[in-house]
C-alpha cells in the first residue's frame, strides 16, 4: 500500500483530497493541517517522516495572500520558498516523491497565448515571485518531484473567489467585479482527483505539469456563472475595473 502525506490539509486542496481520498483503498493517505506540521520548521518534518515512511507528499501548504504578500513578503517567501526548500531536502533523505502546487502567478500574464510549461516565468508580484523560487529549490534538490501549476482555484470549502461571491450575494444585492484579467478557473476537486488519480496509477511521467479546466473567462464572467448556476436571479454583477491592487497581477493566467 503506498502512503501519502498531505500538508496544508485545512486549506481548500487539502479538504478536497480529504473528501476524495477514501475512495482508494489501495492508498494510506495521511492529512497534517499547518499547525500540526508547519513546513518552516524543518526538525517538525524530520520527525514526521522518521515516523511515517512516505512514497508520497503533496504539499498543499502555502501563503496565498497575494495583497498581504506585497506588504510583508517575508512572511511568504517563509512558507512559499523556505518552507518548500525545508520539504524537499528531507523528502530527498526518505526518496520520497514531492508533488507541489504552484501558480500561474509565476507568470507576468504578458503573453496573448496561454502559457506552457516550456515557457520562463517571470513573475510581477512577491507571491508569484515566492512560489517561484520554492519551484527553484525543488529543481536544484530533487530528482522525483512533480510541480503542478494550477489557476484560478476554487471549491466549497475555504476563502476563494468562489465563496466570496456567494457570501457577498448574502449582503449585496449589486456585485462590482473586474472584466481585465482572463483565466481558467479550476475546481479543486477536479485537480485533488488527478493526482490522486496519477498516484494510484504511478503515472507522472513529467517534472512539470500545468493543471486547469480550460474554460476561458474573466472573473466578472466567472462571478456571473456562479450566480446564475445558483439561481440568484435578484442579484446583478457590473463590471468594477477600478479596483485598486497593492500588487499587480498578470493580465492573462490562462496555462496550458
Amino acid at each position: 500500500m503506498k502512503k501519502v502525506l498531505v500538508t496544508g490539509a485545512n486549506g481548500q486542496l487539502g479538504q478536497c483530497l480529504q473528501k476524495i481520498a477514501p475512495s482508494y483503498k489501495e492508498l494510506n493517505v495521511i492529512f497534517k493541517s499547518s499547525k500540526e506540521l508547519d513546513i518552516t520548521d524543518i526538525l517538525g518534518i524530520e520527525e514526521a517522516f522518521v515516523k511515517g515512511n512516505f512514497n508520497y507528499c503533496i504539499n498543499c501548504a502555502a501563503y496565498t495572500n497575494v495583497e498581504q504578500a506585497e506588504k510583508t513578503p517575508d512572511i511568504a517567501y517563509k512558507v512559499n520558498a523556505e518552507g518548500v526548500k525545508n520539504l524537499a531536502n528531507v523528502c530527498k533523505s526518505y526518496n520520497t516523491t514531492l508533488i507541489h502546487i504552484s501558480t500561474d502567478y509565476v507568470f507576468d500574464g504578458e503573453k496573448d497565448e496561454p502559457y506552457t510549461v516550456k515557457d520562463v516565468p517571470n513573475p510581477i508580484n512577491e507571491y508569484g515571485k515566492s512560489k517561484l523560487l520554492g519551484e527553484k529549490h525543488i529543481q536544484e534538490i530533487m530528482d522525483n518531484y512533480c510541480i503542478i501549476r494550477t489557476s484560478w482555484l476554487y471549491s466549497e470549502f475555504g476563502k476563494n473567489f468562489y465563496t466570496t461571491i456567494l457570501k457577498k450575494a448574502k449582503t449585496d444585492d449589486i456585485l462590482r467585479i473586474s472584466n481585465t484579467q482572463l483565466g481558467y478557473p479550476t475546481n479543486a476537486m477536479n485537480l485533488g482527483e488527478f493526482i490522486i488519480g496519477e498516484i494510484k496509477l504511478n503515472e507522472f511521467k513529467y517534472r512539470v505539469y500545468h493543471f486547469t479546466d480550460k474554460i476561458e473567462m474573466t472573473w466578472y464572467q466567472f462571478a456571473v456563472k456562479i450566480i446564475n448556476d445558483k439561481k440568484l436571479s435578484n442579484k446583478v454583477v457590473i463590471f468594477d475595473n477600478n479596483t485598486a491592487y497593492l500588487a499587480s497581477r498578470p493580465k492573462n493566467s490562462r496555462i496550458n
